[in-house]
């Protein structure tokens, strides 16, 4: 099996309903899940060391879920196997005045990398087509009298579609990940956030409240995942029950993603090797005959040596 499984790219229509949120197929157990994501993690690291090198293409990995579902977690683990040139994290919070002023994708053409880097996408542009789509957040927003109000999550999906082509096309690439987690598992560690005084600080009143659209959300992200998955900027619909389980096959994902941009240190040619050459000859005459560095001349001693020539 692979996981590409839970790939949809626009070619199949994603049922919730029918994706499992707690199977492990792709592993024995959770011991096995973590030595493949160790692998995978060097793999990983040489892959953007190379991409960061040859600064032609970039790529945003996008993540989107209900709470609790263990994004935060899953991204501080794909940050710690990528080195931090190159990479950056943007989170996607309410909306500031500013930003509301503008367009809805105006926040996030600024975080998009440029060639050689990797953005991490702390939630995205997608929040204005589920909490935007749940809440209707669009109605109480200043629109002109010409916007058709009936149609504002429905052009949204196009222009989504049409900036993601947008990006690609210009040498990004943009990688949607959905931790799809169950209502049950949910509550679970919620109950585990009230109960761990550690945990209290993750735990408000707003994410059970949201709790009551679960049905809404469930029905917003289908809805996404269908209207915007596309051959080229996909859709991973990711099981997240179990963290261990959910982190290994988001490692796999990245690690395809980099393979399939196949970045290459880039080539040194024969009149810039030839440079090296004269390089390394001048650097030889600065070291004896035992490969070590010359010691440097104290700055003082050679002060002493001027006052004494001039008196």
């Amino acid at each position: 099996m692979s996981f590409k499984k839970y790939r949809y790219d626009g070619s199949h229509p994603f049922k919730i309903s029918k994706c499992s949120t707690d199977e492990t197929s792709l592993c024995v157990d959770r011991k096995d899940a973590e030595a493949k994501m160790s692998e995978n993690n060097g793999l990983i690291d040489e892959l953007q060391a190379r991409l960061y090198a040859e600064k032609k293409e970039g790529v945003i990995f996008l993540f989107q879920a209900m709470d609790a579902a263990g994004k935060d977690g899953t991204i501080r683990s794909v940050l710690t196997c990528l080195s931090p040139h190159g990479v950056h994290e943007a989170a996607f919070k309410t909306p500031s005045s500013d930003e509301l002023a503008h367009d809805f994708l105006w926040r996030i053409a600024s975080q998009v990398p440029a060639k050689g880097e990797i953005a991490i996408f702390n939630r995205s542009h997608y929040e204005d087509v589920l909490i935007g789509k749940v809440k209707k957040l669009y109605l109480s927003q200043a629109n002109a009298r010409r916007i058709d109000l009936d149609k504002v999550i429905e052009h949204r999906y196009e222009d989504i579609r049409n900036f993601e082509e947008y990006l690609y096309r210009n040498n990004v690439r943009t990688v949607k990940i959905f931790l799809n987690v169950s209502k049950d598992e949910q509550a679970k560690r919620f109950l585990s956030r009230i109960e761990e005084p550690e945990k209290n600080w993750k735990f408000s009143g707003s994410d059970y409240e949201e709790r009551a659209y679960w049905d809404d959300y469930q029905e917003a992200f289908e809805s996404a995942v269908n209207a915007t998955s596309t051959e080229h900027c996909p859709w991973y619909v990711v099981p997240a029950d179990h963290k261990w389980y959910m982190r290994y096959v988001v490692s796999e994902i990245i690690l395809a993603t980099l393979n399939d941009m196949d970045p290459h240190y880039p080539e040194v040619t024969d009149d810039r090797l030839a440079t090296f050459a004269k390089y390394k000859e001048e650097l030889l005459k600065e070291l004896p005959a035992d490969g070590t560095a010359k010691p440097a001349k104290k700055k003082k001693d050679k002060e002493k040596k001027k006052t004494a020539e001039a008196d």
